[in-house]
């Protein structure tokens, strides 16, 4: 064939491998001079010469538009084959080459039976969900005879970190996740997004979504969603941002409300007394919580225009701060400099050459002031009369609002188990936190704890009820809902969701009720039963246990009494 051949044009189209690409496109094309065979080499971003070419050889992966490029034939060579000798690597090319025709069929029918995945799971608390969709997925695909590594981006940092070899080798990438994450490595990548909850619950149904649905990422902020139907609208656009927000926030107000209520075990006056062990512990809690609504508002930007929104979102989060509109002036401002970073990255054109002065400088700069002149004399104030008002209802609220409050949020929790109503009850009285408004964070955390411990109680009460596997996930649950993981009750929820979500909304709604009548305050947002051994997070701690054990009970006995008798738990208990 390669008397046949004049002119090749190699396309280096690796963005994890592009230093090994280039030598070897080097190491090819003085292997085709060699040949006498004219050559020409290019990246994938760069014009296409204006001329036919005999062949067109990728370096990497194959493009998903063939159009641009004028060739009679085109072949594509792996940087796996990059240490053999340049003239085979060169020869196999031309043996595999193929006309569009035929590749685009290959390609469509590779897409089809794609073997490899990749994937990243990260929710907003990067607790349960994270690594339970994780987990899902590498079941599902030793199931269905995939090959997939999975990175968890979770409350401890990335764990399993992808490397740049199994990226390039993989057909597909999948966003299981319910924040923004980095999506750099992956331009040039098929790319297929859903939630976590998506992941875990229906994860044959993911993988098949991945595959017919994928889209080649060719910028790193590209559109969200680039799946569709109702399963994937569930946690996108502002929801999606308003939650990165949220992840970003927690780990400082945890830090902050824990060090707060150390500060209280040398008493309830000692923090008062300057440059004592108390008053410093409590002046870094401060801090902390002083720096809560600008990464509320920052990472809120961040979700919406990337790099260039951070600063704008972060200066009107603490300009929020500073005019008394709290954690509300701090979601406005958010979305604020988020939009408005946006619409000037895409609308400010300069010249190449002065390119790199957009994200660094002007959208920073003109964000910044923009989100600054609106919060001063437009936004700020107003903002500031609504929570002022919020604040005085919440403090001077009577029991029977109290009350109301409590089952409220305590239900909410419970409805989804992790997913957007569990979150948005959470991301609400996370905020209250700011105004010293602690009830509310009491019955959230006390609510969110009954599913999964009522689910391990019910295991208990009715042996007989459960196979073996049913109470080994009960006793996980145990202490999944000691730790404030409400997830720990999605397995017995897939399975028989008409009696058990109702069951643990109503141990909620008691243990809300309860928690509100008995005037219980947590000054800190996660931790479970384990931030009790901290004096002073909580007042009236005996009665917050009470609270969470008449719920868990009520959640336990009631779904014993009304799960029906399997067939397969009678046999467990006969063998």
């Amino acid at each position: 064939m390669m008397q046949t051949l004049k002119s090749l044009l190699f396309v280096i189209n690796s963005t994890q491998q592009y230093v090994n690409a280039s030598i070897l496109a080097k190491k090819l094309t003085q292997a085709a001079a060699k040949s006498g065979l004219e050559s020409k080499t290019i990246t994938i971003k760069d014009s296409v010469p204006n001329q036919e070419f005999d062949l067109v050889i990728f370096i990497g992966q194959l493009p998903k538009n063939l159009s641009t490029f004028n060739a009679v034939k085109f072949s594509q060579i792996d940087l796996g084959n990059a240490n053999q000798n340049a003239d085979e690597v060169l020869q196999q090319a031309f043996q595999h080459s193929k006309s569009p025709d035929e590749l685009n069929a290959t390609t469509s029918n590779s897409a089809q039976k794609a073997q490899r995945f990749v994937a990243i799971t990260a929710c907003p608390t990067g607790v349960a969900h994270t690594f339970m969709a994780a987990e899902a997925l590498q079941q599902g695909a030793d199931r269905l005879g995939y090959i997939i590594d999975v990175e968890t981006q979770g409350s401890v940092g990335a764990k399993n970190i992808l490397s740049a070899e199994a990226i390039e080798a993989a057909d597909i990438v999948i966003l299981a996740t319910d924040i923004e994450v980095n999506t750099d490595r992956f331009v040039g990548k098929r790319v297929y997004r859903c939630s976590t909850g998506f992941a875990l619950k229906q994860t044959d149904k993911a993988f098949d979504q991945a595959i017919a649905e994928a889209k080649l990422l060719e910028s790193s902020k590209q559109a969200s969603s680039n799946a569709t139907g109702s399963t994937n609208k569930e946690k996108t656009g502002i929801y999606k941002h308003l939650l990165t927000g949220v992840s970003f926030m927690l780990p400082m107000v945890v830090a902050g409300g824990l060090l707060i209520a150390l500060s209280l075990c040398f008493g309830l006056n000692a923090a008062e007394q300057s440059g004592s062990l108390a008053y410093v512990l409590k002046q870094i809690g401060v801090t902390a919580f002083t720096l809560m609504v600008p990464m509320l508002s920052g990472y809120i930007a961040y979700s919406i225009a990337d790099r260039p929104g951070l600063t704008p979102g972060l200066i009107g989060g603490l300009l929020a701060t500073q005019l008394q509109a709290g954690f509300l002036g701090g979601i406005v401002s958010g979305f604020l400099a988020g939009y408005i970073a946006l619409f000037l990255a895409k609308k400010i054109k300069l010249p190449t050459s002065l390119e790199s002065l957009k994200p660094i400088l002007i959208v920073p700069l003109l964000g910044t002031l923009s989100v600054g002149l609106i919060m001063y004399y437009v936004v700020g104030h107003p903002v500031a009369q609504i929570f002022e008002m919020m604040k005085d209802f919440l403090n001077n609220m009577g029991t029977t609002n109290a009350v109301l409050m409590g089952i409220v949020l305590a239900s909410m929790m419970c409805i989804d188990l992790g997913g957007p109503i569990n979150k948005a009850a959470y991301a609400f009285t996370v905020g209250l936190l700011t105004t010293n408004t602690y009830m509310p964070m009491a019955a959230t955390m006390a609510g969110g704890m009954v599913p999964a411990i009522g689910m391990a109680l019910a295991t208990f009460f009715a042996k007989n009820k459960f196979n073996i596997g049913e109470r080994d996930a009960g006793k996980a649950a145990f202490v999944l809902g000691l730790c404030f993981i409400s997830e720990g009750a999605i397995p017995f929820a897939a399975k028989d969701p008409m009696r058990v979500i109702p069951t643990c909304i109503a141990g909620g709604a008691v243990t809300g009720a309860l928690v509100a009548l008995f005037h219980c305050e947590l000054v800190t947002p996660h931790g479970g039963v384990f931030v009790l051994l901290i004096p002073n997070a909580i007042n009236h701690a005996w009665l917050y246990l009470i609270a969470i054990a008449a719920g868990s009970l009520v959640t336990g006995i009631s779904y014993a009494v009304l799960k029906r008798r399997e067939t397969t738990a009678l046999q467990s208990q006969t063998v």
